[in-house]
């Protein structure tokens, strides 16, 4: 039940593995630094969930109690009930929140609206037919077959415009630059199109954010209504205090409980600032009836009366096994999260600049508030690209092409290598396009940590150097099976 109400992306194949090479129970063999792609279910959230499933089963089972319950109980844990007209509307993806903030946004004005958005290569390669109300997958989160690329409703969006966030050879791009590329792009769309959707990606696949924040809140300021803007916060690597900057500041914010969280794949939420949410219960939702339930929506939402009485079973669980790993995480300090994270920071850092067989992509520092006049903990980086080199014969190092990247990630997830039997299988993010190198496109791999390294380091009272440890060991694993590519 946990692969229903989604799409193809986690259909099981012949291997009983979705896309993302995930099954649907956990497997506790298999050590995890790949939460910007996804993360296996853990075994505390897949007993979350079945006991989920047997109160539902059971004589005073009821699926809109619970779901209600998961909206409350996710609005307090993310912050956003610290906003008090904030609303919070479920969807099966991060990309399925793309497609409902930009028909919020527009407003049913598809001839009067475009939007701007970093890369498709940082974000998703859905999200930029999501922004244009344009079909992104062949089946829809309410089962029905559908076009890819054919319009949601009676008419499309024009194309989203996208920024690129790095040069060709994989570095960073400045934040001037970017900053003001979207500011060019969004002041052009204003002069065309009358209103503008600006997408603000908070963290992107490689750990960047941008635009930045003192750029959004300064053209939010300059255009008023005419500019809309929602926060691509699906990696959910931000505090509840820096989800609340963006509530208030009146950013729509997209979150996800599958990326850094640690929960399954596709449970997203959108959360709607109180004037957002005011303004956009007068939104017909006709167009969104195969990718959304009246359920979804706050309860008395009045256009979502002419959505399915359905029910996503799927997406509940999903939710109630992630939201067993996000209480549990926000019942840390927040000081403990942040040393705890600042320690392996440092280690894999230090690794990756020291080893000559890998090469770290540049990341920007995060640019977050103080709390106490401490930093928080999503100041630090835990998205950590690398590209990986080969010794040739004659001693020269080559990075390694897309074909041998993608191998070595595999073989890293198989329980069989160059060298036989495996002890351990480690999951990292899956490479990621990084521009060119020696005349050839590259690509990162990702060692990422997340909320589950934190919160199960305390329950089993291991401090932070056992995660060190393991990352290390998955950093030597990479270097055995370089060696042993032909």
């Amino acid at each position: 039940m946990l692969t229903q109400g989604g799409d193809s992306r986690i259909t099981l194949n012949a291997q009983g593995l979705n896309t993302y090479g995930f099954a649907p129970q956990p497997d506790p063999a298999l050590v995890q630094f790949g939460s910007s792609t996804g993360s296996v279910i853990s075994a505390a959230g897949f007993s979350a969930a079945v006991a989920l499933l047997r109160r539902l089963y059971g004589s005073l089972g009821s699926y809109h109690r619970e779901i209600e319950r998961q909206r409350c109980e996710l609005s307090l844990l993310s912050g956003a009930s610290s906003l008090p007209g904030t609303e919070l509307v479920f969807a099966a993806s991060g990309t399925d929140i793309h497609l409902f903030a930009v028909h919020l946004a527009a407003q049913g004005q598809a001839a009067h609206f475009q939007t701007v958005m970093a890369e498709p290569g940082e974000t998703g390669s859905g999200v930029p037919d999501a922004l244009a109300a344009s079909h992104f997958a062949a089946q829809t989160s309410q089962g029905r077959k559908v076009l890819r690329g054919a319009p949601v409703g009676v008419a499309a969006l024009p194309p989203a415009v996208a920024v690129k966030l790095r040069h060709s050879d994989g570095s960073l791009r400045s934040v001037a630059d970017v900053d003001g590329e979207f500011a060019t792009q969004v002041e052009r769309m204003l002069q065309t199109a009358g209103r503008c959707l600006l997408v603000l990606t908070d963290v992107s696949k490689t750990g960047l954010l941008a635009p930045s924040m003192a750029c959004a809140a300064q053209l939010r300021a300059q255009y008023g209504e005419r500019l809309s803007i929602l926060v691509d916060a699906c990696q959910f690597r931000a505090s509840p205090q820096t989800l609340l900057g963006y509530l208030s500041h009146d950013f729509m914010v997209a979150i996800t409980g599958s990326k850094f969280v640690g929960g399954p794949a596709f449970c997203g939420a959108l959360l709607l600032p109180p004037s957002v949410a005011q303004r956009s219960r007068g939104v017909a939702l006709d167009a969104l009836v195969d990718y959304s339930a009246r359920s979804d929506w706050p309860l008395g939402w009045p256009n979502a009366r002419v959505l399915e009485e359905s029910v996503n079973l799927g997406l509940l669980l999903r939710w109630e096994a992630a939201l067993t790993e996000l209480r549990r995480f926000r019942a840390l300090p927040a000081p403990h999260i942040h040393d705890f994270l600042q320690s392996w920071q440092q280690a894999v850092s230090t690794r990756l600049i020291q080893d000559d067989l890998f090469e770290p992509l540049p990341v920007a520092p995060l640019q977050r508030g103080l709390i106490d006049g401490l930093p928080t903990w999503d100041s630090v980086q835990t998205i950590f690209p690398f590209k990986i080199f080969k010794r040739t014969v004659q001693g020269h190092r080559r990075v390694l092409t897309l074909d041998e990247m993608t191998l070595v990630y595999r073989q890293l997830r198989s329980a069989q290598g160059a060298y036989g039997a495996l002890s351990t299988r480690f999951a990292l993010g899956q490479p990621v396009s990084c521009g060119m190198q020696d005349g050839q496109p590259v690509s990162a791999l990702r060692l990422c940590s997340s909320a589950r390294w934190v919160t199960e380091s305390v329950a089993a009272r291991q401090p932070v150097g056992q995660a060190i440890a393991d990352a290390m060991l998955a950093l030597n694993r990479i270097v055995q099976l370089v060696q042993a590519l032909r």
